[in-house]
């Protein structure tokens, strides 16, 4: 089975972009999208016969927003984490299916100055109860655009950008109290030492030509699912937007 996740940074200027093309050389099981920045609706994305789509979209029109395109039914769909404080920006969709559920997330940024950061770490508190709420019935594949950097490793230049947005100590602590409740950064369980491995860059400074980038985008999955993971990928050549998918396969 083959995920993929990408932060397409506005899907409308992304088709525009080869995203198309891509879906239909992957033609994954699932592809799971942040940003999307539109509604259902709002452009035609002939992803082809059989290809089912969930959409949450954000209030504010061409903000944020996530889907997700599968041609697997789900058990059940949900949109949001049932709480009113989070659940107007468009963040957050679970599917459910008989061996596991699949979380595509579109995380707060924290914003220059950590702005938001009040917000981001009662968001963090709040997803994680969600996350181990669901682990308790059954295995989570949580991924997306999580607008941190775990560890030094997943920055080119951690020194200058350490308390900036991102790659705060209280953000980067809260990536590790998810990961002790039973849950495992895919990517750095097969590759833990390996430098260089990012998915964001910025549009500014020839960042991503130089590959001065931020490790941001994750599959995350429960414990117990450790021994199915196959391949965890991060697919740098794949442009379109200032984000690349990642993509996890697992034996299920």
């Amino acid at each position: 089975m083959v995920l993929l996740s990408w932060n397409v940074n506005g899907l409308r200027a992304c088709m525009k972009k080869g995203f198309l093309e891509f879906y239909q050389e992957k033609k994954p099981d699932f592809l799971c999208l942040q940003e999307t920045k539109m509604e259902r609706g709002q452009a035609d994305v002939p992803l082809g016969e059989g290809v089912l789509e969930y959409w949450n979209s954000a209030e504010k029109k061409g903000y944020s927003g996530t889907a997700i395109f599968t041609t697997r039914q789900p058990l059940a769909a949900a949109y949001g984490m049932d709480k009113d404080q989070h659940d107007h920006e468009g963040r957050l969709i679970t599917l459910e299916y008989e061996p596991f559920y699949l979380v595509c997330c579109y995380t707060p940024n924290a914003q220059d100055g950590l702005k938001r950061i009040d917000y981001r770490m009662a968001w963090e508190d709040d997803l994680r109860e969600y996350l181990m709420s669901l682990d308790r019935t059954k295995p989570v594949i949580y991924c997306g655009d999580l607008n941190v950097a775990h560890q030094e490793i997943d920055l080119k230049n951690p020194k200058t950008n350490r308390g900036n947005a991102g790659f705060s100590d209280q953000e980067r602590e809260k990536m590790t109290a998810l990961l002790s409740s039973g849950f495992t950064d895919t990517f750095r369980f097969l590759y833990p030492d390996r430098e260089g491995a990012y998915s964001w860059w910025s549009y500014r400074f020839h960042a991503r030509q130089k590959n001065a980038g931020w490790r941001i985008d994750y599959f995350i999955v429960s414990d117990r699912l450790r021994d199915k993971i196959v391949r965890a990928e991060i697919l740098s050549e794949v442009e379109g937007s200032d984000h690349c998918p990642v993509l996890l396969e697992l034996d299920i």
